[in-house]
């Protein structure tokens, strides 16, 4: 991923120094649990354990000769080590290093993903609760509804982060296992409880069965549950983006001091951050693509899933990161608008109580159709000719058989609409 969009901290996990560190602590293990049972003796253990160091550039050096990253790596360590790295990969195969890692690095990443995840969960709490009497419009197929309240709208995604939480916390459980079976997967010169052992001390469980590889179903359940959280960052996005338009302006995203909006138009302040978020979810999805197609390999294993796994595992997670931030400082930041949600609820002269009167009348005796029938008659005349609902309502003869002055005007409450804001917000754990 370029640097632009990455964070120190994911892009440390990420680091060439970071993934050798991971590949030395599983070779170390590996040893380590031989040692224990004797196999590899004290002294060449303490070897070892002291004198295994490698050089990224002398690594890179050695894979220009070998064309094998794993090769070049062992190389490079017995180089440091001397002759007593005979014993460093006893019985292995190179993917029990690399996929043992790649958990390793997984976790490391996945758990980044997750505070982070938190800390959106808690902005959007916070500002639910600021605004969970603030009325505003709902509208469904872009066109008003009925009446709603801003912090609705977040306790709406602040349940779905908190969902997303749980589903991170089973991927990131999914990919944290290791393998050191060998060649293809039989322990054929190894032993189970080697494995059990390396994994336990690493905080992995072992594969219960594997081939050469941990299997890429695995691999594909973490990047679709990556891709799913970016799907609804760009729910929230994509909402707060039409918010922002000229015409109904009911939110904004910060506009910082000296921040400029247009090389041309210099009134612009364009909802950048939104419009960010939405095209990172789509390098998400293609990513998950590739992952479960990563899925299907020949046999015990070929390499056509490695060149992909090098590109869409950092990237995503360093993409995720990135989204999640910057969602959770726009949340944080944003300028609301409540007396725009006002002149906006009021945008159709009353039409959003249509169903009130509807319901009334069929209280009253009349059948759902022919209630219908009325309220969508008057409704069609305000549409044309600007008069208020109500009036019209009022002034209805037909109306007027089944409903008092007062029974209409209580159709028109918005205090009635919103009565229960409170249970739900409850309900979903905010109050």
């Amino acid at each position: 991923m370029i640097a632009r969009y990455t964070r120190p901290e994911m892009g440390k996990i990420w680091s060439e120094e970071n993934k050798f560190s991971k590949w030395l602590e599983v070779e170390l293990a590996v040893c380590e649990a031989y040692a224990e049972r004797g196999e590899i003796p004290a002294s060449a253990w303490n070897k070892i354990r002291t004198r295994a160091k490698f050089d990224i550039h002398r690594i890179q050096e050695i894979e220009k000769i070998t064309h094998h990253d794993v090769i070049a790596f062992l190389t490079n360590l017995a180089e440091n080590i001397g002759p007593e790295s005979r014993y460093v990969h006893m019985g292995m195969t190179s993917s029990d290093v690399l996929d043992t890692a790649m958990a390793l690095l997984m976790r490391e990443a996945g758990q980044l993903l997750l505070h982070g995840l938190q800390q959106l969960r808690n902005v959007l709490a916070r500002r639910a609760v600021e605004f969970k009497d603030t009325p505003c419009i709902g509208r469904t197929h872009g066109v008003h509804a009925e009446p709603i309240t801003f912090g609705l709208k977040l306790a709406l995604w602040y349940d779905e982060v908190r969902r997303h939480i749980d589903r991170l916390q089973a991927a990131i459980a999914t990919i944290s296992v290791g393998k050191i079976s060998g060649a293809v997967g039989t322990f054929a010169y190894s032993d189970p409880q080697i494995e059990e052992k390396v994994c336990r001390k690493l905080g992995l469980q072992p594969a219960p069965v594997s081939s050469q590889i941990v299997q890429r179903d695995r691999y594909a359940h973490f990047l679709t549950t990556l891709a799913l959280v970016g799907a609804s960052l760009e729910k929230f996005a994509t909402e707060l983006r039409a918010l922002q338009r000229t015409e109904i302006l009911e939110t904004e995203e910060h506009f910082a001091k000296g921040q400029k909006g247009s090389s041309a138009m210099p009134h612009k302040r364009n909802p950048i951050i939104c419009e960010r978020i939405v095209g990172m979810a789509r390098l998400l999805r293609g990513n998950a693509i590739a992952a479960m197609e990563n899925v299907a390999l020949w046999h015990e294993r070929d390499i056509s899933h490695s060149s992909v796994e090098r590109v869409i595992l950092p990237d995503s997670t360093i993409i995720l990161d990135y989204m999640v931030d910057k969602m959770t400082n726009l949340i944080d930041h944003m300028k609301v608008y409540p007396e725009n949600m006002l002149r906006n609820l009021h945008l159709t002269r009353g039409l959003i109580h249509s169903e009130a009167i509807l319901l009334a009348l069929t209280k009253k005796g009349l059948t759902r159709e022919q209630a219908y029938a009325v309220v969508q008659q008057n409704a069609h005349r305000i549409w044309n000719t600007g008069e208020q609902f109500k009036d019209a309502i009022l002034q209805d003869e037909q109306v007027k058989k089944y409903l008092s002055v007062e029974e209409i005007e209580a159709c028109f409450d918005l205090k009635k609409n919103l009565r229960h804001v409170d249970y739900i917000f409850k309900r979903v754990g905010l109050i």
